[in-house]
């Protein structure tokens, strides 16, 4: 009996696998915003056939791997500038074929738009990413794809959907034969197989947060410990002369404030309760700077966000211009210290982290520090802080930065055709007005 069902079923495997593979050479000439959508739940980059020159199968499959291991929902296509695909709609189109929710970025002949929704990343994120990735002037299609993807990788949330677990790397404008195989194979072997996958996925995340936590922890320690020796350098004790009970107010909120950030940082397990920590950090520093300011017989100071360069300076005196290397000038926080080297034409002070790559600012070591940046920056401080550099547009005003998204579709999740495009927002392919005034290219 065992032996005959097995007969069977490898009978089934066989002739579906015949099918998908006769189906192929037919399917791939078909075209058009449906094929698109059909190769995007395959994989995450599709190139049409008639734009292959553009971008070469090597860099379209390296840019998919890049995608597929981050597991985070951006889709990438790459088209011809044809009436097939008309600029004003077709980002709205491909979004309703495919039906899933995340961020969806087309090349369309020379022309370049993303928009996503906003579950997985907020308007002003996408506008101010895509200007990031424009901003250079025209590029190639993989220089610019390369690029776009990298800084999207950092602020996306949600997961890559579970379609992409089979299939060829990149989409080439024909039926996914290898995910459809790849289905073919889970009808045989039942949902065993699909567990297997879905463990797989798993594990995956949570190797990565393990080691992104860990680079986190580092970093943290640091701050705790830098705090802790300002507290020692203080020399305040609550009952010396002159101390009233403003002071001793704001000198037991600073030492709760450093008692709750190590609780935290000893209780974390994930990534994104760092935010707490910083959070804590940035409210004992701000206590510090109120009892100074008493002591001193000053004014006491407005409630601002820390020092962009390096939040252990304390709480930002004033706001100053400033551009990272080859990115625009925006206007950030500064303490005294580093506003007067801006003035004097010197380097500010930045923090810097630990990467593969040696010491590098926070701000362009990846998306690890993106909790840690968001409990000292959060609330939508400064749109556009970060435009340009690795921790991207993820300040931009927008659901809680560096946080989980609640409510509604996650990324990755089919969220099909029924999908309210006023929730699908982004930028514009440089002459329309982008997605929240019907723009276009």
């Amino acid at each position: 009996m065992r032996t005959r069902l097995i007969s069977v079923l490898s009978g089934v495997l066989l002739a579906l696998c015949a099918v998908f593979v006769a189906a192929a050479p037919q399917a791939s000439a078909a075209t058009g915003p449906a094929a698109v959508a059909e190769a995007l739940k395959q994989s995450p980059v599709y190139v049409d056939p008639r734009a292959s020159a553009q971008l070469p199968k090597d860099r379209a499959d390296a840019l998919a791997k890049k995608i597929k291991d981050a597991g985070k929902p951006v889709f990438v296509a790459v088209l011809p500038a044809t009436g097939e695909f008309p600029a004003d709609s077709v980002l709205r189109t491909v979004r309703a074929e495919t039906g899933i929710t995340g961020l969806y970025a087309i090349r369309l002949g020379d022309g370049f738009n993303a928009g996503a929704d906003k579950a997985v990343m907020p308007v002003n994120a996408v506008r101010n990413l895509t200007d990031a990735v424009k901003a250079g002037g025209p590029v190639d299609a993989a220089t610019q794809l390369d690029n776009f993807v990298d800084q999207a990788l950092l602020q996306v949330k949600g997961h890559a959907p579970a379609s992409w677990s089979g299939g060829s790397s990149a989409g080439t404008g024909g039926v996914p034969v290898g995910g459809l195989v790849t289905l073919a194979a889970l009808v045989v072997v039942g949902g065993g197989g699909a567990y297997a996958l879905a463990r797989r996925s798993r594990r995956r995340r949570e190797e990565e947060e393990r080691a992104a936590l860990e680079k986190l922890r580092v970093v943290v320690d640091e701050d705790i410990t830098a705090f802790g020796e300002e507290l020692d350098r203080l020399d305040f004790h609550p009952g010396e002369r002159g101390a009233d009970d403003a002071m001793r107010a704001d000198y037991g909120q600073a030492l709760d404030s450093y008692e709750k950030a190590k609780d935290i940082m000893a209780a974390v397990t994930r990534p994104e309760e760092v935010r707490g920590v910083t959070q804590a950090l940035e409210d004992g520093r701000f206590a510090l700077a109120r009892l100074d300011a008493r002591r001193q017989g000053r004014q006491l100071p407005e409630r601002r966000p820390p020092c962009f360069f390096d939040p252990r300076h304390g709480p930002s005196t004033e706001d100053a211009d400033w551009a990272p290397a080859g990115g625009a000038v925006r206007t950030v926080p500064v303490c005294a210290a580093d506003a007067v080297r801006l003035r004097e034409g010197r380097d500010p002070m930045v923090r810097t982290v630990d990467t593969d790559y040696g010491p590098r600012p926070y701000y362009d070591a990846g998306p690890a520090y993106g909790p840690w940046a968001g409990g000292y920056f959060g609330g939508g401080v400064l749109p556009g802080l970060l435009v340009g550099t690795m921790l991207g547009s993820m300040m931009a005003p927008g659901p809680a930065y560096a946080s989980d998204l609640g409510g509604g579709f996650g990324g990755g999740d089919f969220s099909g055709a029924d999908f309210d495009a006023s929730d699908f927002g982004g930028g514009d392919f440089g002459g329309g007005g982008g997605f929240d005034g019907g723009g276009g290219f």
